[in-house]
């Protein structure tokens, strides 16, 4: 691990309860948190720009192709809205669900206008009010038990009015193998970002460490955040039967190399296009 004292200039460390937040995310109780509260920041200035553009060959094709604009749709696990705001941007009528507070609280900085909920995608609430439904950049691996997948696809399903459709992408176990144990770093004016990866081959799970310090304004004091995302990796037939379990149809498999996604985002990683049919 490189130290981060040396990366930028050994500023003076200053270490805070992990619970002040750094996007005013300190009302959120502790019951209610997500592993991405602490960090959320960091995830959407690391992350804005990487996943949409290489995905968007994927999300043209069996996506944005198939649903007309003015449709509603359900961003499933929608973040910081990154991919919201190309939604949004296509005429959309949007409405995002994540279960991090302070990530859908920057998305609604810039998307002040969207129907944006603090929701958990095994209890969604909704029935039969959207056309479409999309998740994306793995967000169900982030569900860590089968069971809660399960309910997870069944609440999309439940989502969808007849002929929904429902596009989602997860990892495989080959995109876990992948650079493991190096930290990646990310070193900007006011900020420095540590992310590393393990996985656990028996169990299937995967976890990826994410350090951030950032400077406080006006002052050389530095204050670090970190925290711990999970993830598990599913059989692709265990994906597919929750699939038909929940009642839909015309499910394909389309590994991301195949649907347009031609960079290092597409290793391991397959999508999935489903149909709630009447």
């Amino acid at each position: 691990m490189p130290a981060p004292a040396a990366a930028i200039e050994a500023p003076k460390l200053r270490r805070e309860n992990l619970l002040d937040g750094i996007v005013g995310n300190e009302h959120i109780s502790t019951a209610q948190r997500s592993s991405y509260d602490d960090v959320a920041v960091m995830y959407h200035q690391l992350w804005a720009d990487w996943y949409l553009p290489a995905a968007m060959p994927a999300l043209e094709r069996l996506f944005f192709s198939q649903v007309k604009p003015g449709a509603r749709v359900l961003d499933l696990c929608c973040g910081s809205g990154h991919v919201t705001k190309e939604l949004v941007r296509r005429g959309y009528r949007v409405t995002g669900v994540d279960n991090s507070a302070a990530l859908i609280e920057l998305a609604a900085r810039e998307l002040p206008d969207a129907d944006l909920r603090v929701s958990d995608a095994r209890e969604l609430p909704f029935d039969g009010e959207f056309e479409a439904a999309l998740s994306t950049f793995d967000s169900l691996n982030h569900i860590l038990e089968l069971d809660g997948l399960r309910r997870a696809i069944a609440g999309a399903f439940r989502a969808l009015r007849c002929g929904g459709l429902f596009v989602f992408d997860m990892n495989l176990e080959e995109a876990y193998t992948a650079d493991l144990h190096q930290w990646s770093v990310d070193l900007r004016e006011n900020s420095a970002g540590l992310v590393r990866g393990h996985f656990d081959m028996v169990t299937k799970r995967a976890s990826t460490e994410l350090v951030w310090f950032v400077r406080e304004s006006g002052t050389d004091c530095w204050r670090r955040k970190r925290s711990t995302v999970e993830q598990q990796c599913y059989p692709l037939g265990a994906i597919l039967s929750a699939l038909e379990d929940a009642g839909f149809r015309q499910i394909e498999s389309i590994p991301a190399y195949e649907a347009g996604v031609k960079s290092e985002l597409g290793f391991g990683r397959m999508y999935f296009r489903a149909r709630r049919l009447c």
